[in-house]
């Protein structure tokens, strides 16, 4: 069983976190992509590397996954993935992208461009709550 919560800023220190996330939209589409390994569709996102920002994190993620060139950037929230076992943390950023580049060539095979998310997505038990996350978000509902 996996369980999503949320948390807001300053809940959960910097050096717990260990993903970052960016639900990113172009021309008010979602942008989805896929690993060259998968079949499945994804939020762009990944690990934080050594001595990097989750913030820093995020826009290089944004930029290697999507090829984002010019965006803007913006935390919504902390959450947390429990398998059961413990609990890992990541941050969830908010992206409108304004100009896309060239997908610069690292592990993403294809970019996507959607109303909504795909049914067939790498992390079904953890992405749609992202999302629904962030259309509150958007929408300017909180809690």
């Amino acid at each position: 069983m996996i369980k999503v919560e949320f948390y807001e800023k300053e809940e959960i220190k910097e050096k717990d976190i260990k993903f970052a996330v960016i639900m990113a939209f172009y021309k008010d589409k979602i942008v989805v992509v896929r690993h060259r390994d998968r079949n499945t569709w994804e939020i762009p996102g990944g690990h934080k590397e050594e001595n990097e920002s989750s913030l820093d994190a995020a826009k290089r993620e944004l930029f290697e996954e999507t090829g984002a060139k010019v965006f803007d950037l913006k935390w919504i929230c902390s959450y947390s993935v429990n398998r059961g076992e413990n609990n890992s943390f990541g941050n969830l950023y908010y992206a409108d992208i304004k100009e896309l580049g060239k997908l610069p060539g690292y592990e993403i095979e294809d970019v996507k461009l959607v109303k909504e998310l795909p049914k067939n997505l790498t992390y079904p038990l953890i992405q749609p709550h992202l999302y629904e996350r962030v259309n509150k978000y958007i929408a300017g509902v909180t809690g």
